[in-house]
């Protein structure tokens, strides 16, 4: 390498502030809500959304053919996320001369027109509820032309969820629902009772209850609406069968609404993979560098290189490699940090393992400002762990690797002059395992958004879990939540 390219710097601090704060998307979020809102003084109105405690409000729609239980999974999931459930009917509520002119047309059984009913939806969505607290819109739009015309205006559902379910499965709910008169809730003679006998004595069948063959015509109507819907949503739809237990639906519903819409903000990995030994770190270390183009970075084998180099401080670490001895905390983070902070790893990213073994030296990584973006614990059992290295060995002749079980030598000649690494020896592996388990709930204390990966499986699995994390934001975890495990 090039000594000039060799000792260019970038502060990692640059990068690692603009993610950890999400930079990019603060001010991506800021632009949006500029465009849909259009403040007449946009100073003031920024500074008023950078005062919120969040800037990312839910904007939701929920769609699904009559009795698929649009409602009651509106009404739960506002009640859950704190935003506000919209309908037709709360939009033509309000005391206006535009409300009025619209419900004029109701009155003369005509359809309100396109461009007064979205004037009519964004005078409800630019309220002070609604831009505080976010909304679900339910049953809005209708087709395919309003989600254009709701597009047109700057109103953009961050989700968009879908209902499904069969046309049987759906007439027959629609003949057993029950309305409670007093809040307004749908129950069903067979799929939702209410547990309280007051409201079950009170429940009324829905005025105009529709007949089968208004049903059918209806769902006919929807499906050809459904497809242009999902058409013009498609980047952010999720269709959800609702032909299951309500509870079931919503615990869907609500999973994919706070899931974090895809960013688009630049982001340069910085990847950690934690592990017993035999867990394939360097395996798949090597698979993410190829496929990513990051810079693979094992710390052991960045000691050995050093202490090759015969500088002053290879001259210092030798000694403890050819002992066995640990090598200092301070020599080795000055080592790493040096490698780190190389154009290679502030430009393309990197995937480090090998390091940190404890609380201590993550702090001290965290310290030097070479945070990662992504943690893995690829886990498994210390017999698996065993079984892996300790039969693992080396043809000293050819460099050809084999192992006891999954590839042994092909003939007698070979296994006779075959090496085995004292490192691996079983009583060797017994000391590394007792170590590394000793420190593990502590590093995952370290880092609660770490993920947890079954690396007992074939390779190419665990490479796809690891990529299915990298690729997505990761979710936003509370203090003392539980590390996500795949």
């Amino acid at each position: 390498m090039d000594a000039t390219v060799k000792h260019l710097r970038i502060p990692p601090e640059m990068a690692v502030y603009a993610e950890k704060h999400e930079i990019f998307d603060l001010i991506q979020a800021l632009v949006r809500n500029l465009i849909i809102d259009k403040p007449t003084d946009p100073i003031q109105y920024l500074i008023g959304l950078l005062k919120k405690e969040s800037i990312e409000v839910p904007r939701v729609i929920l769609l699904g053919p009559p009795a698929s239980g649009k409602r009651t999974i509106a009404k739960k999931l506002c009640e859950r996320i704190g935003a506000i459930h919209i309908t037709a009917s709360d939009i033509l509520k309000a005391d206006t001369d535009i409300t009025r002119a619209a419900l004029q047309y109701r009155q003369n059984n005509q359809d309100v027109p396109k461009d007064l009913w979205i004037k009519l939806i964004q005078q409800r969505l630019s309220k002070s509820d609604c831009v505080r607290r976010g909304w679900v819109l339910e049953a809005i739009p209708k087709n395919g032309e309003e989600a254009l015309c709701l597009q047109e205006a700057g109103i953009s559902p961050e989700h968009v969820v879908m209902l499904q379910a069969p046309d049987g499965i759906l007439t027959e709910r629609i003949l057993g629902k029950r309305i409670d008169p007093v809040t307004g809730d749908v129950y069903h003679v067979t799929f939702i009772w209410p547990e309280s006998a007051d409201v079950a004595q009170r429940l009324e069948r829905p005025q105009g209850l529709m007949t089968k063959d208004l049903m059918r015509a209806t769902l006919e109507l929807y499906h050809r609406q459904a497809h242009t819907l999902q058409s013009t949503y498609r980047s952010c739809l999720r269709v959800i069968n609702a032909d299951q237990p309500h509870v079931d639906v919503f615990a869907q519903v609500l999973t994919y609404v706070m899931t974090r819409p895809h960013s688009a903000a630049p982001h340069t990995p910085r990847i950690l993979l934690l592990g017993p030994p035999g867990s394939g770190k360097s395996l798949q270390a090597s698979l993410l560098a190829h496929k990513y183009s990051i810079v693979d970075i094992c710390c052991g084998e960045l000691l050995k290189a050093a202490a090759a180099d015969g500088t002053s401080m290879g001259e210092l670490i030798k000694p403890f490699l050819e002992s066995g001895r640990q090598v200092p905390d301070v020599m080795v983070r000055q080592i790493l940090t040096e490698r780190l902070s190389r154009l290679d790893c502030t430009t393309r990213g990197w995937v480090l393992h090998g390091f940190p073994r404890d609380v201590d030296q993550a702090a001290e990584l965290q310290e030097a400002n070479f945070s990662p973006s992504r943690v893995f614990f690829l886990e498994m059992d210390d017999d698996v762990a065993v079984a892996r290295l300790a039969l693992r060995s080396v043809d000293p002749a050819t460099g050809e690797r084999y192992h006891a079980l999954h590839k042994p030598a092909p003939n007698r000649e070979v296994q006779a002059r075959l090496w085995y690494d004292p490192w691996d020896s079983e009583e060797e592996l017994q000391k590394r395992l007792k170590d590394y388990w000793s420190q593990t709930a502590a590093l995952q204390a370290f880092y609660p958004q770490a993920v947890r990966i079954n690396a007992d499986q074939d390779p190419h699995a665990v490479s796809e879990c690891l990529e299915s994390v990298l690729v997505g934001r990761l979710p936003k975890v509370p203090p003392g939540s539980p590390s996500v495990v795949l």
